[in-house]
């Protein structure tokens, strides 16, 4: 069903003019969540797809341009191998569910990630998604998968070092918009807000250029936890901040 459009002045007593265009978040605390009630780490992932569905409809709703999503690091891959497999399940279901709610919603998808290492059905269903989606003109849901914000910088530096090789491209005119250009973010904003749940004050490998300047928001709340209160606490938290980018307090 069509979600509809929320007027951010009424819900959250923020004008649109302060809302942030795109917002990251790093979705943490799936296991602890779990491990609190006696469960295994699996249903933690089940109750944050939950989560997931719950803060992509938030943002649709209020006009977000971009939400990213940290779901599975390079990093992820150490885990047992039962806790990996599951997951890469899930994204398979995820994806083929919401695929209905994605179009009825003008949502577009992107993927943030190396494709090298992901299962061929995760990756079918990634495909199907990207595609179909490709038109839609409404919030851009970036699922960070097997992402990491080194990774991400290497490949960017290898694809800069391809054209150089090939003639295209001169060192000297290397600068931060060509890299921005090179990264998998290219063509999006950068973020404005970064949200981590958990309470966990660190950035894990996560869009490690484009947070240059984002505003970050540390909750508590367990990612399963995390509903559309948390999301609003956290947008106004980023509404009353004032952004200098570097200049002098106020300027921005």
């Amino acid at each position: 069903m069509t979600q509809t459009p929320l007027d951010p002045q009424q819900v959250l007593g923020v004008t649109r003019a302060q809302l942030p265009r795109h917002i990251a978040i790093i979705m943490d605390g799936n296991g602890r969540w779990a491990q609190q009630r006696g469960q295994p780490r699996i249903r933690g992932h089940v109750q944050g797809a939950e989560a997931v569905r719950t803060v992509v409809t938030q943002c649709a709703r209020l006009g977000i341009e971009v939400l990213t999503l940290y779901s599975f690091s390079t990093e992820n891959w150490s885990r047992p191998r039962d806790e990996v497999e599951f997951l890469m399940r899930l994204y398979v279901e995820y994806l083929r569910s919401e695929r209905p709610t994605i179009m009825e919603n003008n949502v577009r998808f992107v993927h943030l990630g190396r494709r090298a290492g992901l299962p061929e059905d995760v990756l079918a269903e990634m495909d199907e998604t990207l595609h179909l989606s490709r038109d839609n003109t409404g919030l851009a849901v970036c699922l960070a998968l097997n992402y990491g914000g080194r990774a991400e910088i290497v490949d960017a530096v290898r694809k800069l070092a391809e054209r150089v090789e090939g003639g295209g491209l001169q060192p000297a005119d290397i600068d931060e918009a060509c890299v921005g250009k090179a990264l998998y973010t290219a063509g999006l904003p950068d973020p404005d807000l970064l949200i981590r749940t958990a309470g966990q004050r660190r950035i894990s490998n996560f869009l490690l250029w484009q947070i240059s300047y984002a505003e970050i928001h540390v909750t508590e709340t367990l990612w399963p936890n995390f509903g559309v209160e948390d999301l609003h606490a956290a947008i106004r938290d980023y509404a009353g901040r004032r952004r200098s980018f570097g200049g002098t307090a106020g300027s921005g």
